[in-house]
C-alpha cells in the first residue's frame, strides 16, 4: 500500500483515475509514464511537433503578407529548428531512458538550452539561446492544449493532480466531472482552497513530489478529512474505502434530512446559517429550503466569467435570477471585490509589489466609480420587492462608507427618477477585513446597517501571512488566539450597537467555530452550501450557555495548539 501523507484541505473522500495538468501558465506537469506506453508517448510528441510546425508555417504567411518575407524569416527559422534531428533525439532519448510524459521530456531541452547558452558571454549569445528554445515552446503548448482538450471533450470523471491549488485548477473541469484535487503545493486557505470547500470536492495539498509518482490514469483514493492519497489502492484497500464513504454517505443522508430544521439551540436560541454563492449554477448543489438565506453573492465572478464588463441589464438578470431563486430569503450582494489575485483579462491593473495590499475590492470601484454606480444600479432595480442587502469588500475608512452612501443615494435617486420601482431602504453592511477597522469599530458600525466579517483576508492581515504564499502558509492560522479575540472583539461592538453581525469566511465552515462564534454573540454565519447541514446540527445539539463556555475557553487560551485542542474536545462531543 502506497499511502502519502499531505494536509486536508476540503472534507470528502475520491476513488477515480487521476489526471495530471498544470495548474498555471509557468507549469508544465511532470508524471511516469508506463513501459509499454513510450511508443504513444513518442507518437504524442510528434504529432505536436507537427502542429507546432504547421502553426509556425501560418504565422509565417501571415507575418509575410503584412509586413514583407524578411520579417517574417524568423519563424522559418523556428521551423527548421523543430527539424534538427539532435535536439529531437535528447527529447525521444529523455521519454524512454526517464519514462517521463513528452512535456517535461521538451521542458528538459528548453533548459539545458538555456543553461548552457546563457553562460556565454554576450547578449547575442543569450538572445540566440531563447531564439534556440523559442520553437520549442510552441511545441509544449500543442501538448498541453491537445490534452485538454482531449480531457475536456471525454465523459470521464478524475481526481486532477497538479504542482499547485489555484482557483484555475478547481474550474478546469465542469464540477461533475471533478471528484477530487490534489496538489504538490498550496495552502489550506487559500483561494482555490476556498472554492475546494465551496464546490464540495475533496482536496489534499503539501504532497511533495507527488507528481514524479503519477501517471496518467492511474487509479487513486483521497480522504480530505485524513488528508490522505493513496496510490494503485488493492482490492482490500479499496473495498475498505468504499466501506468508509458509505459510512460518510448514510451521515450526510441523516443530517440532510433535518437540515430543513432551524437551528435553534436547546434553550430556545436561533442562530441564522446562510450560504455563499459565486452565480445561479450554486442552486443546484443545495436545497435552499436547508438555509436562511445568501450571506454572501461573490459577484467578481459574473465579472470573471465574461470577456467584458457586464452590462447593468446583464447584471439585473442575474441579481433578479438568484433573488428570484431564494424566494423571499435574504440577499446580501457583496460588491465588485477584483484585484489582488483576482484580475479581470479585460481591466489593466498596474503592476504592483505587493497586491494583497494594494488596489482591490472597494478602492477600486471608488476610483472608478462608473463601476459601483452600474452595480449599485443593477442590484437596486433586481431588489425591489425582494429583501436585499449590500456588503462592502475590503473597507478601512469612514470616509469610504460615506462616499459609497453618496453613490448610492445618486443611483436610487436616478432609479426613481426614469420610473424604476426600488426600495426605500435596502441595508448596506461593511466586511472587516482590514485590522485597522478593529480599533474603530465603534464609530464605523453607526455608519452601517451590519458588518459580516470576511476571515479569509483578516487572517492573513492580522498575522502578515499570505493565504497564497506557501513559504508561509504554516503561519496562516485562523485559529490562532489573536483571530479568536479579534472575533470576540467584533461581536462585542456590534451587539452594543444593536447592529446584525456575521461571519462569511472560511472559519465558520468548522462547527465547532461556528459555536465559538455563536458563543462570543455573532447572530449568524454563512458558509459553503455542503456544510450547512453539519452547522445546523452542532448547534441543534448545544445550548446557548454551553457555546459561552466554549467561547470562555477559547478566549482563555495563549497559544494556537491551546485553542485547537479545545476546539478539536469540542468537534469530538459533536460526533459522540
Amino acid at each position: 500500500m502506497r499511502l502519502v501523507q499531505g494536509t486536508a484541505v476540503s472534507p470528502g473522500l475520491a476513488l477515480a483515475p487521476v489526471h495530471v495538468v498544470r495548474a498555471s501558465p509557468a507549469e508544465v506537469p511532470t508524471w511516469s509514464i508506463p513501459e509499454d506506453e513510450v511508443v504513444r508517448e513518442l507518437d504524442r510528441l510528434k504529432r505536436a511537433l507537427d502542429e507546432a510546425r504547421a502553426e509556425l508555417a501560418a504565422r509565417q504567411r501571415v507575418v509575410a503578407t503584412e509586413t514583407g518575407e524578411k520579417d517574417a524569416e524568423i519563424f522559418g527559422v523556428h521551423r527548421m529548428i523543430l527539424s534538427d534531428p539532435g535536439a529531437l533525439a535528447q527529447v525521444q532519448r529523455t521519454i524512454r531512458e526517464e519514462r517521463i510524459n513528452s512535456e517535461a521530456a521538451v521542458q528538459a531541452l528548453v533548459r539545458r538550452m538555456e543553461q548552457t547558452l546563457g553562460k556565454l558571454e554576450g547578449s547575442s549569445v543569450r538572445n540566440y539561446a531563447a531564439d534556440l528554445s523559442e520553437p520549442w515552446r510552441y511545441v509544449l503548448d500543442a501538448l498541453m492544449r491537445v490534452e485538454r482538450e482531449t480531457l475536456a471533450s471525454g465523459e470521464t470523471r478524475v481526481i486532477l493532480a497538479a504542482a499547485e491549488l489555484t482557483p484555475a485548477l478547481m474550474t478546469y473541469l465542469p464540477r461533475e466531472r471533478l471528484l477530487g484535487v490534489v496538489t504538490e503545493a498550496g495552502g489550506r486557505f487559500s483561494h482555490g482552497a476556498v472554492l475546494a470547500r465551496s464546490f464540495g470536492i475533496p482536496c489534499v495539498v503539501g504532497l511533495p513530489q507527488l507528481l514524479g509518482r503519477l501517471e496518467q490514469g492511474m487509479l487513486l483514493a483521497v480522504d480530505g478529512e485524513r488528508g490522505h492519497v493513496q496510490l494503485r489502492p488493492a482490492e482490500a484497500d479499496v473495498r475498505e474505502f468504499e466501506e468508509r464513504r458509505e459510512r460518510r454517505a448514510a451521515r450526510v443522508e441523516v443530517l440532510s434530512r433535518v437540515a430543513g430544521e432551524p437551528a435553534v439551540t436547546t434553550d430556545g436560541h436561533r442562530f441564522g446559517v446562510q450560504v455563499n454563492i459565486e452565480s445561479v449554477r450554486d442552486f443546484d448543489t443545495f436545497d435552499r429550503r436547508h438555509t436562511d438565506g445568501v450571506g454572501l453573492l461573490r459577484t467578481e465572478f459574473l465579472y470573471l466569467e465574461r470577456p467584458q464588463f457586464p452590462s447593468e441589464d446583464e447584471q439585473f438578470r442575474l441579481y433578479r435570477r438568484v433573488l428570484e431563486r431564494m424566494d423571499g430569503q435574504p440577499v446580501t450582494l457583496r460588491t465588485l471585490d477584483i484585484g489582488g489575485d483576482k484580475r479581470l483579462p479585460y481591466f489593466k491593473t498596474p503592476p504592483e509589489p505587493n497586491p494583497a495590499l494594494g488596489w482591490r475590492g472597494i478602492r477600486i470601484t471608488l476610483q472608478w466609480q462608473d463601476l459601483m454606480q452600474v452595480q449599485l444600479r443593477a442590484a437596486l432595480r433586481a431588489g425591489a420587492g425582494r429583501p436585499l442587502r449590500i456588503l462592502l469588500p475590503m473597507v478601512s475608512s469612514i470616509e469610504e462608507i460615506e462616499l459609497t452612501h453618496r453613490i448610492f443615494d445618486s443611483a436610487r435617486a436616478s432609479l426613481v427618477a426614469q420610473g424604476h420601482d426600488v426600495e426605500r431602504e435596502v441595508p448596506v453592511g461593511m466586511m472587516i477585513e482590514v485590522p485597522s477597522v478593529l480599533f474603530t469599530l465603534e464609530h464605523l458600525v453607526k455608519h452601517v446597517d451590519f458588518v459580516s466579517v470576511g476571515t479569509n483576508d483578516l487572517v492573513q492581515y492580522l498575522l502578515a501571512a499570505d493565504r497564497d504564499n506557501p513559504w508561509v502558509a504554516r503561519l496562516y492560522e485562523p485559529q490562532h488566539p489573536a483571530v479568536m479575540r479579534a472575533l470576540a472583539h467584533v461581536a462585542r461592538v456590534s451587539n452594543a450597537a444593536r447592529k446584525p453581525c456575521a461571519v462569511c469566511g472560511d472559519i465558520a465552515d468548522d462547527p465547532a467555530i461556528a459555536l465559538f462564534l455563536l458563543g462570543v454573540g455573532f447572530d449568524s454565519v454563512s458558509v459553503a452550501p455542503n456544510f450547512v447541514a453539519e452547522i445546523k446540527y452542532a448547534v441543534r445539539r448545544t445550548s446557548r450557555a454551553d457555546a459561552r463556555a466554549l467561547a470562555d475557553a477559547v478566549l482563555a487560551c495563549d497559544d494556537c495548539e491551546s485553542v485547537r485542542r479545545t476546539l478539536a474536545d469540542a468537534r469530538a462531543r459533536l460526533q459522540s
